[in-house]
C-alpha cells in the first residue's frame, strides 16, 4: 500500500504566505503541515512507501524537506514527485496529480490519497484496518452546519455507510456530513481512474472522482472523529496554529 500526498497547489488564498512556499511545507506547531499529516498514519505497517506529488515551482522546496525527513516517518522511503506544471492556470488538478503519479510509477497497488493540507486531531490507523476490508472508501466529516457544508459536498448514505448520492458544493446539502480529501483506491480500481481521465473528465478536485465511481462501483465511507482542518485561508490557518499548539 502507497500513500500519496497532494501538494501541487499554489495555494493562491494563502498569499503572501504561499508565494515561495508550499502550503504543506508551511509550521503548524513548529513543524511543517505535511508532517503532520503523514504522522496520522503511523502504526500502519501495510504502507510502505510515501509519495509527495508537486509542481516545478516547489519541487525543490520538497526534495529539501524529504532529504532531511529521510528515515523519519517509520522508515518509510520518500519519493517527490514534480508535475511539471508552473503556474495556478496550467496545474493538473488532483485528479491529474494522482493519475501522473500512477503512471510515473506503473502502480500495482493498493492507494491512499490525502490532501497536503488537510490536518487531524487523531490518528488514522482505523481508517487504513477499515480500507483493507472496504475497498473504495472516503472519509467523511460531519462539519455540523449546514452553510459550511456547501463549501465542500453534499452525501446520501446507506444504513451501510455506501454512497448513494454525491454532489460537489451543493446548493441543498442532504446533511451536514461531507466527504474529505481521504481516499483508498484498491489496486483493483486504479482502472477507474485512468478511466476518468481517459474520458476528458474534470481533473480537479477530487470529490469529482467519487462522483463519477460511485453510480459504477460501491464506495463506503469512514467518519473522522475529533478535529479536521481544511486549510483554505489564512483564518483555517491560523486556527490550526492555535490548536495543535
Amino acid at each position: 500500500m502507497k500513500l500519496l500526498i497532494l501538494a501541487a497547489g499554489y495555494a493562491t488564498r494563502l498569499y503572501p504566505l504561499t508565494e515561495n512556499q508550499a502550503k504543506p511545507l508551511l509550521p503548524v506547531a513548529g513543524k511543517p503541515m505535511i508532517d503532520h499529516v503523514i504522522e496520522k498514519f503511523n502504526g500502519c505497517p501495510e504502507i510502505d512507501g510515501i509519495y509527495v506529488v508537486t509542481n516545478n515551482k516547489f519541487t525543490p522546496h520538497f526534495e529539501k524537506w524529504a532529504a532531511a525527513a529521510a528515515g523519519k516517518f517509520e522508515g518509510r522511503p520518500i519519493t517527490v514527485f514534480n508535475d511539471g506544471t508552473m503556474t495556478n492556470d496550467d496545474r493538473l488538478g488532483a485528479i491529474g496529480d494522482i493519475s501522473f503519479v500512477m503512471q510515473k510509477t506503473g502502480l500495482n497497488d493498493d492507494l491512499i490519497v490525502v490532501a497536503g493540507d488537510n490536518l487531524f486531531s487523531g490518528g488514522l490507523k482505523g481508517y487504513v484496518e477499515a480500507a483493507k476490508t472496504k475497498g473504495l472508501l472516503v472519509g467523511v466529516y460531519d462539519v455540523k452546519n449546514l452553510e459550511e457544508v456547501k463549501k465542500y459536498n453534499s452525501l446520501g448514505l446507506d444504513p451501510d455507510g455506501r454512497i448513494n448520492f454525491f454532489e460537489e458544493k451543493s446548493p441543498n446539502p442532504r446533511s451536514t456530513v461531507t466527504a474529505i480529501a481521504l481516499y483508498h483506491y484498491p489496486k483493483s480500481s486504479l482502472d477507474l481512474i485512468r478511466q476518468y481521465i481517459a474520458g476528458g473528465n474534470n481533473a480537479d478536485q477530487p470529490g469529482r472522482l467519487v462522483q463519477w465511481i460511485y453510480p459504477q462501483q460501491p464506495v463506503y465511507t469512514y467518519e473522522i472523529k475529533g478535529l479536521w482542518l481544511d486549510i483554505g485561508s489564512r483564518e483555517t490557518y491560523e486556527e490550526a496554529q492555535s490548536l495543535f499548539v
